[in-house]
């Protein structure tokens, strides 16, 4: 029997890079590539790769939610903490995505009729993460102070949107102004 050789077997083809499809995933509605690196955040992804800047990086660490964004229009995702790979395929949205050219969304309306803000740096987050939270409430998912965990509607109140909030720092202390905000967003919002 010869002995294997250590030069490849010429009769064995493999298909060019060029032929390989591309992953991707929706930023925004649009059609957005992966990274070729597999250890790019997605936070990194929308900041350094597609320069979409209105996520912001905070902590880094998942602690301050400033890189908050939305995954498939409702779950909250902190983005530091998410690789972008893991999200091929879906939808992600991001501040850039919540206007409709040049009409605020209503909540980032409502943001600057409650003073929602200050510095601004946290909006963002802020706003993305209050999307999610009425997502939340509509399909009836729980939290810490809901008080009936069995109950298949969880209704709005104000210690509903602090409790799912917190995980969002405001350094400027406009809470009350983000949770007036979002109040007035969900009460004109459709049941």
């Amino acid at each position: 029997m010869p002995a294997p050789s250590a030069v490849a077997d010429p009769a064995v083809t493999h298909a060019p890079v060029s032929r390989l499809v591309p992953a991707t995933l929706t930023i925004n509605g649009a059609e957005a590539p992966l990274p070729t690196d597999p250890r790019v955040s997605l936070l990194d992804l929308l900041r350094e790769h597609l320069h979409l800047t209105g996520t912001k990086k905070g902590c880094d660490q998942g602690a301050c939610g400033a890189c908050t964004v939305l995954a498939d229009g409702e779950r909250r995702i902190l983005s530091c903490l998410a690789l972008a790979v893991q999200y091929q395929g879906r939808s992600v949205t991001s501040v850039e995505g919540l206007a409709a050219g040049d009409m605020l969304h209503p909540l980032q309306q409502a943001f600057i009729e409650h003073d929602g803000f200050q510095c601004g740096y946290c909006t963002p987050g802020q706003l993305c993460s209050a999307l999610g939270m009425a997502a939340e409430l509509k399909r009836g998912v729980p939290s810490y102070v809901t008080p009936d965990l069995a109950a298949d509607v969880v209704e709005f109140s104000h210690d509903e949107v602090r409790e799912r909030m917190s995980g969002n720092l405001c350094r400027c202390g406009a809470y009350n102004g983000i949770v007036d905000a979002v109040a007035e967003h969900h009460a004109k919002e459709p049941r």
